[in-house]
């Protein structure tokens, strides 16, 4: 016998594995910064603002049950969004270097610096956001209880 996971079982899970993603952004964004020692650009200091208090507010909001959420951290999980894909046509190299914020003195956008364990930190950062987004949206859709 088959039984689906009621709408609010979706939207709980939903959000625990969007606080999980932040969490883990915010967890490796701290490694890469204080024990691997790689001074973040400017771009990931922006990224960083949003994602760190993803990390504390999907929490609480997974903790709590809290469903309302999504309306005040779809709006810093977009802008975070992006900041992570303009990050990402830098390192892509689409946006040309005229427009380049991280050449004004300071860790280069675009340079080695911005790889892990052989993935760009800005494709990463744009996977995650993405990820909180679609997590907060798809499940929380208007006629999903």
């Amino acid at each position: 016998m088959r039984t689906e996971l009621r709408p609010a079982k979706v939207q709980q899970s939903a959000l625990f594995l969007a606080w999980l993603i932040a969490l883990a952004s915010t967890l490796g964004a701290l490694f890469i910064g204080e024990v691997m020692e790689r001074t973040p650009c400017i771009l990931c200091w922006y990224q960083r603002i949003a994602m760190f208090p993803l990390a504390i507010i999907l929490g609480i909001a997974a903790y709590s049950s809290d469903k309302a959420v999504t309306r005040y951290v779809l709006p810093i999980a977009a802008i975070g969004g992006l900041v992570a894909v303009w990050h990402t046509l830098l390192f892509a190299g689409i946006v040309p270097e005229a427009v380049q914020p991280c050449t004004q003195g300071g860790p280069s956008c675009t340079d080695d610096e911005q790889i892990i364990f052989g993935m760009p930190l800005p494709f990463l950062s744009s996977a995650a956001f993405a990820a909180i987004v679609l997590l907060l949206t798809v499940p929380f859709r208007k006629g999903t209880k």
